[in-house]
């Protein structure tokens, strides 16, 4: 009986297929080094810095793209909410199918669609264009955002955890404070599509480092038929919450409109839920929301980047309007994620080694609230903001991590990359609250708009403090 010849190149057919649908290992070499879990958490740092300096940096571009496409800012404004909208409602869709294809994969093909997609945002010819690119790009950031958290926590020892998560959540914040100034210098300098193109060159690196130094999963869920009903129900109550949020905080909708997305978003999250508890395979364990660790997480981690992100709006404006220029309520700003970053990577090193999760989230709760409240009763100039700025950053870079481990703590490592979108997608959510809180109470307040916007913070302050100490179980 005679044989088939053997193909000239087999390894190349067995190869290339597998080259785009499953993980490849590290190199041995890296692969049994002491401190190759520190690799892997530098390398998803790229990801986590790109995110927040995104975020922040796109508002910069607002007055060139209502020049250059003659739109209205309510028009401009769409470039960031079509973003978020996308990015909140993909997070933990893209987190369940990355728990049974693959963290390593899906973050790197999130990565690449992220920086193709930003390249598409540079050279948009109309405003739809880079709307629609964003939509993309937004994608390509859910594929990132929903592995980087689980990426952290399986690459590093345990008992490195939460370290490893301050080192990550302290990228987030130098990418947050490098963002105004960064694209304040692009637009001024070169024109708005380099806050575009920026991404390109990191996107490159970033995706060559991961591809050597990201470890493969090693734990996956079964890969079943996706919950598309599910999806579905969780896009809708997301966009629908967060358009009648952002309605509610200056987007020019009627008052009928934004009334109606409410009751939208809270009858869709009813469905959503009697969909999970009685579907056989639904977008997301029941059982998750079930335990009170992650629940009261995830509301932690919605207080905490409320918190975070009211102030990024209420104090350029309260400085502006009392005289100060934009380039030093930027400098002023940079006080907030610099203190965050600080205690983030250093909490460790000053706090004793056997204080447990549940303190650290109490301790910074309690300098958060201790800050605002100074905040609401100094007067608000550049020389009182800076220090208390600082003081909540170092009280929110306390309480992240602390927080972020509590929860991933709790959840199987087989459903860390839906656990990472949840924590995610909670962030997404208090992001989008903080800015339109602080809005809508600038808007309603008058001339005394800003400190009663400090107050409004206030209790959100609390609220993470009183999550952490219902939930936070000690390690």
């Amino acid at each position: 009986m005679s044989r088939r010849p053997a193909s000239p190149h087999p390894s190349r057919t067995r190869t290339w297929p597998a080259a785009l649908t499953e993980e490849r290992p590290r190199p041995r070499r890296i692969r049994e080094r002491p401190g190759a879990w520190r690799l892997a958490v530098a390398t998803v740092c790229f990801g986590a810095f790109m995110g927040q300096l995104d975020a922040s940096i796109v508002t910069l571009t607002y007055r060139s793209l209502g020049a250059e496409f003659h739109a209205s800012m309510a028009a401009v404004e769409w470039v960031s909410l079509s973003y978020l909208l996308t990015l909140v409602a993909l997070l933990v869709p893209v987190g369940r199918i990355s728990d049974a294809r693959g963290r390593k994969l899906l973050y790197l093909y999130g990565f690449a669609l992220f920086t193709a997609a930003s390249a598409a945002c540079g050279l948009a010819p109309s405003l739809a264009a880079l709307v629609g690119a964003r939509v993309v790009q937004a994608a390509g950031a859910a594929m990132m955002q929903s592995n980087s958290v689980a990426l952290v926590t399986t690459s590093a020892p345990r008992g490195r955890m939460r370290a490893a998560l301050g080192v990550q959540a302290a990228a987030q914040a130098l990418g947050l404070a490098l963002g105004p100034t960064v694209g304040g210098a692009l637009v001024s300098a070169v024109g708005w599509r380099w806050v575009f193109a920026v991404n390109v060159p990191v996107g490159v690196v970033a995706l060559v480092a991961g591809q050597y130094l990201l470890p493969r999963t090693r734990s996956r869920t079964a890969a079943a038929r996706f919950d598309r009903v599910g999806l579905a129900l969780l896009a809708t109550t997301t966009t629908a919450l967060l358009l009648g949020v952002s309605g509610a905080s200056g987007l020019p909708f009627p008052l009928w409109a934004v009334v109606a997305l409410l009751a939208l978003a809270a009858a869709s999250g009813a469905v959503l839920w009697r969909h999970l508890d009685r579907s056989e395979r639904p977008l997301l364990d029941p059982a998750l929301l079930r335990c009170r660790a992650v629940v009261t997480g995830l509301g932690g981690a919605l207080c905490s980047y409320l918190v975070l992100f009211g102030p990024l709006v209420l104090v350029p404006t309260a400085l502006t309007a009392a005289g100060s220029s934009e380039l030093v309520a930027g400098l002023v700003l940079t006080a907030l994620p610099a203190g965050f970053a600080l205690a983030a990577t250093g909490a460790d090193r000053v706090l004793p080694r056997g204080m447990s999760d549940r303190a650290r989230c109490l301790l910074g709760a309690g300098v958060c609230t201790a800050a605002l409240a100074a905040m609401a009763a100094l007067p608000l100039t550049a020389a009182a903001l800076v220090p208390l700025l600082v003081l909540l950053g170092l009280g929110l870079g306390c309480y992240t991590p602390a927080n972020n481990a509590v929860v991933m703590t709790a959840i199987p490592t087989s459903s860390s990359g839906t656990g990472g979108g949840l924590v995610n997608m909670a962030r997404g959510l208090g992001t989008a609250l903080g800015i339109a809180l602080v809005t809508l109470t600038l808007h309603l307040s008058g001339a005394g708009g800003a400190r009663w916007a400090v107050v409004a913070l206030m209790p959100f302050a609390v609220l993470a403090g009183v999550a952490a100490g219902g939930g936070a179980g000690r390690r």
